[in-house]
């Protein structure tokens, strides 16, 4: 009993230890970001057709915290991905062990690749949409501060989501998960994703389904790739079950 509470106290603070590494890298980064927060607000908001308003002080100094935070969020991925893959290395095989760090790159570029879609596919679209709703009946007024947080609320998920594929074959490859069996829970999954696509879009129907569409095709994808991880991992347990059996 003893020993036990002496491995769990050990697992605590290698757990500890851990995230206070990535708290102090993103803090890190977090400062650096605030270097070139002014070129990254004025990039954003160059070829907007409309001008934004401040109602305080203060509402710049918002929208430059939430722009950091994004740039150091991103930045710090491969350092989580990194001190969570060395939490949990003990435990694994050397094999899975080149197999966690290789899927550790892919974490950084994925989220990327989410937030780009976000950013210059999916935010253009809502946004016109919801412009042209209020054609010449409404003056458009944008405060920095909502239109920031509107942004974000369209481009983050899909930097989080687009990790989905990695997160499945990662777990499928470590024997946690069956893509079969994810497949035989479509349907809950699908009332899931729809919740997500209606808790981060605006309140209207087009919206809904302009995130509903891909956040379906990704899980999809992201469930055809670990059943291609699936079936390696089978093939590979009979090959060296077999190799057991001749050498035996």
């Amino acid at each position: 009993m003893q020993d036990r509470s002496m491995k769990a106290l050990e697992h605590f603070e290698e757990m500890r230890k851990r995230l206070i590494i990535t708290l102090a890298a993103f803090l890190l980064f977090l400062l650096l970001s605030f270097t070139f927060v002014q070129d990254i607000y004025h990039y954003l908001v160059k070829d907007l057709p409309f001008k934004l308003a401040l109602l305080g002080p203060g509402d710049i100094v918002v929208v430059y915290l939430m722009i950091a935070a994004v740039v150091a969020g991103a930045a710090v991925i491969p350092v989580a991905a990194h001190q969570l893959w060395l939490f949990i290395k003990p435990a694994l095989s050397q094999s899975e062990r080149k197999t966690a760090l290789a899927y550790i790159p892919a974490l950084f570029i994925l989220f990327l690749a989410g937030i780009s879609f976000g950013y210059f596919v999916l935010f253009p679209l809502v946004l016109s949409f919801l412009m042209s709703l209020s054609g010449e009946m409404f003056q458009t007024f944008f405060t920095t501060e909502k239109y920031f947080k509107f942004l974000l609320h369209m481009t983050l998920p899909f930097g989080v989501l687009f990790e989905l594929p990695v997160v499945l074959m990662f777990l499928t490859s470590l024997g946690l998960i069956n893509p079969y069996k994810l497949r035989a829970f479509r349907k809950y999954s699908y009332f899931a994703l729809i919740l997500v696509s209606v808790f981060i879009t605006p309140p209207d129907f087009i919206s809904d389904v302009l995130v509903i569409i891909p956040l379906i095709l990704l899980y999809e994808v992201s469930v055809s790739l670990a059943k291609v991880v699936y079936k390696r991992k089978v093939a590979k347990q009979e090959r060296e079950e077999a190799e057991l059996k001749a050498t035996s």
